[in-house]
């Protein structure tokens, strides 16, 4: 049987910590900031942890896990 493939772009959008949680870095950063206010900005910064049910969408993209 072949292999699965790797979805690529999960491969650089997404980190899988040791404990196995995937750490996702936040949307609306990239363009129309003069609309969100600083504070917005501010607590986007960084990565951050992603709910359960989202986390197991993106391991369905893993297959493998993240590549070395």
């Amino acid at each position: 049987m072949s292999k699965m493939k790797t979805t690529s772009s999960a491969k650089k959008r997404f980190k899988i910590t040791a404990t196995g949680k995937v750490m996702a870095g936040p949307g609306k950063k990239r363009h129309c900031l003069s609309a969100r206010s600083q504070k917005a900005k501010r607590q986007n910064r960084g990565s951050q942890v992603l709910e359960p049910q989202d986390a197991k969408t993106v391991m369905t993209w893993l297959p493998y896990g993240l590549p070395r």
